[in-house]
């Protein structure tokens, strides 16, 4: 069996003295949680033991999550001030995430934006009317990057953060996510993975205050590209 201190840490996107970021696999939680003796946390915390040869504790942690099912770019503040600046940046909605999504359906158009409002219920969100107690608006914006008969790859952009927030919209929408059986798909895509990866992150560096860029490569398995310009 893997333990944390044994298991590998994903690929490094960026690291520097105040932040990290990781390219998170399928499968993998991004904190511990329900007694999980694996996160990409404690192997983060493994990695920066190692190799800056720091034998106590280590400070990290994360600015955002994954779902577990989820995967793409993962950050990580190890430093007090950075996890301030950016929990501010976060609240103020000033951290740009693009999410890919691979799904089967017909979206509205090439492009566009869903609403709905949605209420949490039993580890699920439900798509409720607007006057449900309890309901909260959700707000994404998307772009259809390629299609195929069965698939289509999406681009899409949050404006909200709400709980499974693009895997319910897409759903409600006619367009479940490969693999997302919770949400209704029939389409498969690999064990203890869907087709949603977070590809991009873009926001000011919380000490250096300068524009940062950060993107993650999909997984290996990931069903459709984007179509290249002729």
């Amino acid at each position: 069996m893997n333990t944390p201190d044994a298991a590998p840490c994903p690929e490094v996107l960026y690291e520097d003295n105040h932040l990290l970021a990781l390219n998170k696999p399928h499968g993998l939680l991004t904190q511990p949680a329900g007694g999980s003796r694996d996160s990409l946390e404690d192997r983060a915390r493994t990695m920066i033991r190692q190799t800056r040869h720091k034998p106590g504790n280590v400070f990290l942690h994360a600015v955002h999550r994954l779902d577990r099912v989820a995967s793409g770019v993962a950050l990580f503040s190890l430093t007090g001030k950075s996890l301030s600046r950016m929990n501010e940046l976060m609240r103020r909605q000033e951290i740009t995430r693009i999410y890919h999504a691979v799904v089967t359906g017909n979206l509205p158009a090439d492009q566009g934006t869903l609403e709905h409002f949605l209420r949490h219920s039993r580890l699920k969100s439900v798509p409720v009317d607007r006057a449900h107690p309890g309901a909260k608006r959700a707000v994404l914006e998307y772009r259809i990057l390629a299609r195929t008969k069965r698939l289509t790859l999406v681009e899409i952009a949050l404006e909200t953060g709400r709980y499974h927030q693009i895997r319910v919209q897409l759903a409600a929408s006619g367009c479940p996510i490969a693999g997302d059986s919770v949400y209704g798909s029939v389409e498969e895509y690999v064990a203890g993975g869907i087709a949603l990866h977070h590809w991009r992150m873009e926001f000011l560096h919380p000490v250096r205050r300068e524009r940062l860029i950060i993107e993650a490569r999909y997984p290996d398995q990931w069903p459709l590209h984007p179509a290249r310009s002729a």
